[in-house]
């Protein structure tokens, strides 16, 4: 059951737009080896803003993700591809279909 998420935003640096679209769309083949990964999105808010949603059944999966290679390369090159550090925020799911 998918009880917890996480929420991130990314602010793409002027003229790294597309390198953070195709950083983002990559990470689904790292998130598909998390098997306490229930779902995980990555999507575009406007021109420079993008987003990952991912679910967890509880702390211990979500501790693993955010330990995890998806992080790790996202921290690693963040200084060359954003704007400002990453949003990332620890939700509660209350409802899900």
């Amino acid at each position: 059951m998918k009880k917890l998420g996480l929420l991130a935003t990314l602010k793409a640096k002027s003229g790294k737009e597309d390198e953070v679209a195709q950083f983002i769309k990559g990470a689904i083949d790292l998130a598909r080896q998390e098997d306490k990964t229930l779902t995980w999105y990555s999507f575009k808010i406007d021109d420079s803003t993008f987003g990952i949603f991912d679910t967890f059944e509880n702390e211990t999966g979500r501790d693993a993700h955010l330990n995890g290679d998806i992080a790790k390369a996202l921290m690693e090159n963040a200084d060359r591809l954003l704007s400002e550090d990453p949003d990332i925020k620890k939700i509660d799911i209350l409802s899900a279909k």
